[in-house]
């Protein structure tokens, strides 16, 4: 295969890996989806289980992480779609078609209950068994890293706004005190990335379970605030409080925190905080850097998240007040000219 490597056409590319591994002569590779990333995702037809490729081009992607935590997430019982050919050199994977059916546009006041409830399951199943060896700690660094899309995507780019000593200042001191809440968290396997949109609903064995290979050893209420304030639809706080409450009694019964009530939703909401502020900077940079500017829609959400959140404690009033005033009341669906 690593002749394939050498030869610039990627869709030629894409096809002469499939008929090799599939020995078909005739496959038809359609689209299936695209994400964030630089991947992206093929429905191979005219082929035995009409499985998805994944296409990572090896200079921007690394799908050995993606098999290995496959791999861990389908020991432990749970949908990760199943392999049937891989090819590290040149970035393909053809794999199980876990279908289109994502929670996002399933959910409503009626399918909650049902489709969260699997999903916490799967999440539990996660932060208990999954061996966190050889992946990346969420430590400090990789922490601070991501806080510092925000002031370089979102206020500069986005906002046009030049933060100045004191603007700077108070986002150091913001983005310090989320750092060690998180910090302080018991690690397990974090996913990065459990939400409506990653997650979708299958015939066996629901969620199918996509999108990990960003996959952390890091704080435990990282990927529940992922799934209960998700980026892309909202639920109201009372509601959230008492999913993270019931979340949190099923964790100390295993064994994994000690938290108490109050603890615990600090963790969650300052968990929220930081990636929330991520995501404000990672949104921001799909449209100027990339241009898929469909992430600005759900700019406001984010920031209302941001916005909520950091008003409830002392620690966070400072931040919440700044990023009021730069945002000052603009319409952040609409991108800078």
């Amino acid at each position: 295969m690593d002749a394939l490597l050498n030869r610039g056409d990627r869709p030629q590319l894409r096809a002469d890996w499939v008929r090799q591994v599939t020995g078909q002569p005739g496959p038809r590779i359609v689209p299936a989806s695209a994400d964030a990333s630089f991947r992206s995702y093929w429905r191979v037809r005219n082929v035995d289980n009409s499985p998805i490729l994944m296409d990572a081009p090896p200079q921007r992607e690394d799908i050995g992480a993606w098999l290995m935590i496959a791999d861990r997430l389908r020991a432990a019982g749970l949908h990760a779609p199943d392999v049937y050919a891989s090819d590290l050199t040149n970035g393909f994977i053809l794999l199980e078609d876990l279908g289109d059916r994502t929670y996002l546009p399933a959910l409503n006041d009626d399918s909650v209950e049902e489709l969260y409830g699997d999903a916490i399951d799967a999440l539990f199943i996660m932060q208990r068994d999954l061996s966190t060896q050889e992946l990346p700690t969420y430590d400090s660094r990789r922490l601070r890293q991501e806080l510092d899309l925000l002031p370089q995507w979102f206020v500069r780019k986005h906002l046009g706004v030049t933060p100045q000593r004191g603007g700077d200042d108070t986002l150091e001191a913001a983005f310090h005190t989320l750092c060690e809440g998180a910090l302080e968290q018991p690690r397990v396997f974090v996913h990065r990335d459990y939400h409506s949109r990653n997650l979708l609903i299958t015939e066996r064995n629901s969620p199918g379970i996509i999108d990990f290979q960003d996959a952390v050893r890091g704080p435990i209420a990282y990927d529940l605030v992922s799934l209960l304030r998700d980026c892309y639809i909202e639920w109201p706080e009372e509601r959230v409080h008492e999913w993270v409450e019931r979340y949190r009694l099923r964790l100390a019964a295993a064994g994994l925190t000690q938290a108490d009530r109050v603890t615990f939703l600090r963790w969650f909401d300052w968990m929220g905080v930081h990636r929330h502020l991520k995501v404000l900077g990672i949104f921001s940079r799909l449209w100027y850097r990339d241009g898929k500017r469909q992430y600005l829609a759900d700019l406001p959400r984010v920031w209302g998240y941001t916005l909520r959140v950091a008003s409830r404690y002392e620690e966070l009033k400072p931040l919440a007040a700044i990023l009021e005033r730069w945002i000052d009341g603009r319409d952040l669906r609409i991108p800078v000219r």
